[in-house]
Order: structure tokens, then sequence, then C-alpha cells
């Protein structure tokens, strides 16, 4: 009797704008573990992943860049996606930023976009914003790397693709500050600016909402223990719905002026508060701590 072979491990779909992070995310996957395959052409998938078959357990995880470098072969995405999601677990993640971030990338490596042909190039990254349309409605995952550097996107790539045991769905609480503007790809806001402001403490605005005196402050603010409770409790069904859906990473942006001091404890209050929603994995960031 032949053995049965292992499960088909787990595939991604790494692509999106050129210059918008592709190289930097499949060498973080490479770090994971992942197998990792750069400019594969998308009728070529299929055939890779019937060797990763064969290999049994041996490629677990296998992560494939697909982009404009494939000319004319790039079409062949959308259906090579559709075709592939019948027998395996595959997701797709999307890079993208805005126009002029890829405009001073683009200048600041000397290179030409690859779509820019005659043009300038802007106009190759709107020639590829129209091919890649249809591809990005359909991803599991965009991420706007506008205002990341190498070392963020590549922490950003590690808490979603990382091992996280039996969690179906991580959920990471980001503090921030508004002043410094909304951050680019969240699923949820919630504002802390309803409650005192421990700035206006001058015992306490030398410190940050890590410190004890802050956290108890903040805390016992009217207000904050019931938004807290109300909060955590709105984001349960949502979490649950995340996972019934397979939608494996949100981002809950929660601010107050400057990331400071009231955005740090409630971000960290809320994650205490979700620890033990089932198959959720939870994350604290705080994108404005120690900004001055």
């Amino acid at each position: 009797m032949e053995p049965a072979r292992d499960e088909p491990g787990e595939v991604l779909i790494v692509t999106g704008m050129s210059g918008a992070g592709r190289s930097t995310v499949a060498n973080a996957l490479e770090d994971l573990d992942w197998y990792v395959v750069d400019n594969l052409p998308p009728r070529m998938l299929r055939p890779l992943l019937e060797l990763t078959e064969l290999a049994g357990g041996a490629v677990p995880r296998v992560a494939v860049v697909v982009d404009v470098r494939g000319r004319s072969l790039f079409g062949d995405l959308p259906e090579a996606m559709r075709t592939l999601q019948a027998g395996r677990q595959v997701r797709v993640v999307f890079l993208d930023a805005s126009d002029a971030v890829l405009v001073r990338r683009f200048e600041a490596v000397r290179r030409p976009h690859p779509l820019q042909g005659e043009g300038t190039i802007l106009d190759g990254i709107r020639r590829e914003r129209e091919r890649l349309a249809p591809v990005r409605e359909a991803a599991d995952v965009v991420i706007d790397t506008s205002s990341l550097n190498v070392h963020q996107l590549s922490l950003r790539t590690v808490a979603l693709f990382g091992e996280e045991g039996a969690a179906r769905h991580t959920i990471t609480l980001m503090s921030f500050g508004f002043k410094y503007g909304l951050p680019p790809d969240v699923d949820l806001v919630a504002d802390m600016r309803f409650l005192p402001n421990p700035f206006w403490n001058d015992e306490l605005r030398p410190l940050t909402g890590e410190d004890p005196q802050v956290r108890e402050y903040v805390l016992g603010q009217e207000g904050a223990s019931t938004f807290l409770d109300a909060y955590s409790a709105a984001l349960r069904p949502v979490l649950e719905g995340y996972q019934r859906e397979n939608k494996r990473h949100s981002v809950v942006a929660v601010g107050c002026t400057g990331g400071k001091h009231r955005s740090v404890v409630m971000a960290r209050e809320l994650a205490a508060r979700l620890a033990d929603v089932p198959g959720v994995a939870v994350r604290v960031a705080h994108r404005d701590l120690g900004r001055e």
C-alpha cells in the first residue's frame, strides 16, 4: 500500500506595485523558513506546487513573488489564483504605496519603472495600477508601505506570517498620535481624546503610557473603564467573524493627540481584554511612542 502523503501546506502569493517592498517581504519570509520563489510566471505556479506536494512535509509553506517583470504572463495571475484556491490554502498579499512615494523610491535607486517605456516613472506606475486592480481587489492582505521603512515592513511581515500556533487571526492594537496622521492600513480606529490628557499634568508629561503613574491616571478617568468594557465586547463578534471569513490579520488603531499617553494605556488594556478570544493572537504596537 502506498504511504499517505502529508497534507499540502500553505501557499502565499506576494505581489503588488513595483517599489512597494516585495523583495523586503520575500527576504523576511525566507527568514521565517518559507520556501520563496521570486519572479515566477503565473503559468508555472501549479507545476511548482505539484513538485512541493511530492516532497510531502519537506516544503510546508511556499511563497511565490509574482510581478510585472513577467510581462504578458502576468495577465494569467487572476485565473491561476482561482485555480489554485480550489485545491490548497492560498493567500494573496498585495504590497502598495502612494504614487509620490513610489516615484521617490525609483528616483532614489535611479532605475526606470518596468512599464514606463518612453514615458515617465509616473506613467509606468499608472499603467501598473490599472493592470493590478483586479489582483488588489481579490487580495487577502493589503499592506500600504508608504510610511514603512525596510525594518518596519520586515516586522509587519513577521507579525502577519510568522508561526502563531493555533491562532487563525492576529489582531494588532496600534497606538498612534493624531497629530502625526492616521496609520494608512488600519481596519478600525478608536479615538481616546475623550479622556483628559496627562500631557497637561506637569508630573506625568515626561512619562509615557508604559509608566504605572500614567496608566493609573488614565484608567481612573470617568468613562475609561466603560469604554474598555464596551469596545472589547464589540470587537469579540468582529474577531469571530474575521475567522469565519478567513481574514488572517486586522489592525485596530487607538489614537490620542501625540500617541504617548492615553492611546498607549488603552491599547494595552484592550489587548489584555481580548487575550482570551479563541483562535486569536493579540499583538500591541506603539507607532509614535518616543517621537517628540
